[in-house]
């Protein structure tokens, strides 16, 4: 069982950038694809990121792409997601996910961080 824990929201201005991190525990981290996800008031569940075990191999979505960038540190067990030129429309919850293969479906989830951006 892997337990997952983000941090890093919180309020900036647009235009700004934030750093999430997601803490995993429980599982062999190396072992685990990790991925990003975000979802809005009134709004579906929006993939962001992933990345292999190794870190070697990753996805991002067109919608953030060029803005973020997910990363990992396989030594502190520990995801992260450096977010770039935030505007409001970043505003949202976001997710960190494992899973040990890739997937669109993921297994593991965290509990969500806050990132509000303001105009």
């Amino acid at each position: 069982q892997v337990q997952l824990a983000e941090s890093g929201g919180g309020l900036v201005q647009a235009g700004g950038s934030l750093r999430l991190s997601c803490a995993a525990s429980g599982g062999t981290f190396s072992q685990y694809v990790m991925a990003w996800f975000r979802q809005a008031p009134g709004k579906q569940r929006e993939f962001l990121a992933r990345i292999s075990g190794s870190g070697t191999s990753t996805l991002t979505a067109n919608v953030v792409k060029g803005r973020f960038t997910i990363s990992r540190d396989n030594a502190k067990n520990t995801a992260f997601l450096q977010m770039n030129s935030l505007g409001p429309e970043d505003t949202a919850v976001y997710y960190c996910a494992a899973d040990s293969r890739f997937t669109w479906d993921y297994t593991y989830w965290g509990q969500g961080t806050q990132v509000t951006v303001s105009s």
